[in-house]
């Protein structure tokens, strides 16, 4: 990560674990205040002047967060009004902000997880210490690694264009994982995990939430075969290899 990233994901995540406790009013203009909800907007008209990759960052740490504020209409919105994105645009840029936001989300979670079978004793000893905890926990680990690593590469491609089948990738990829992660996040924790007073149903319950969010598995999953498909048998590998851009 570049240094310029490094600062903005900072910078974000300060801000998001800062406004945890404020009243909804007050947290959004904070945020505002900032200059976050306007990341993707044009310097000339007053914004920070970045891209998706940016953009991916601050969704990355609101979902780490449990960020109540809808950061991610907030950006797309001013993005759309500085760029004059149509519909289908808007909603695959709003489809690749979830995937970013489910990426964070599925991080705080295993960052849970871990913390608990780590403290959580079973026959004198951890649940961390169990093989059987420790596979959840490696798979878990996998899909945080894949989620993040799909809503970034994503984000690097919608930066160079439309990148539709990067954000059709992106979308299932994470949408698969929230699902498996929510799962694996659970089933380790036990009853707990299920109680309001414990933090893991702030990650878990939007993670339910985010996949069926513009484009659900079977959207996107038609979109890639739709792509895929448009190339015929002998385009299928180069366009794989070039994201079948026109």
């Amino acid at each position: 990560m570049s240094e310029h990233g490094a600062m903005l994901s900072e910078t974000a995540s300060r801000i998001f674990k800062d406004v945890a406790g404020f009243p909804a009013a007050a947290a959004e203009q904070a945020i505002r205040d900032a200059g976050l909800a306007d990341v993707m907007v044009s310097e000339a008209k007053g914004g920070f002047g970045g891209g998706f990759e940016d953009a991916n960052r601050i969704f990355f740490a609101a979902g780490e967060h449990a960020l109540t504020f809808p950061i991610a209409e907030a950006v797309m919105d001013a993005a759309a009004a500085d760029r004059g994105w149509k519909d289908d645009a808007k909603f695959r840029a709003m489809a690749l902000a979830r995937a970013g936001q489910m990426a964070g989300a599925i991080s705080a979670a295993l960052t849970l997880s871990v913390e608990y079978t780590r403290q959580r004793q079973q026959f004198g000893k951890p649940l961390a210490a169990f093989q059987a905890i420790q596979q959840q926990l490696a798979v878990l680990a996998e899909e945080a690694a894949a989620s993040r690593a799909a809503a970034a590469a994503a984000s690097r491609a919608a930066d160079r264009g439309e990148a539709k089948f990067e954000i059709a990738s992106a979308k299932l990829r994470c949408n698969i994982a929230a699902g498996q992660a929510a799962s694996i996040a659970h089933q380790v924790h036990g009853a707990i995990g299920f109680t309001m007073e414990y933090d893991l149903q702030k990650f878990t319950r939007p993670l339910w939430m985010w996949r069926s969010q513009y484009g659900n598995d079977r959207h996107w999953a038609d979109a890639i075969g739709k792509l895929a498909a448009s190339r015929g048998a002998d385009g299928f590998w180069p366009g794989l290899t070039s994201g079948f851009a026109a």
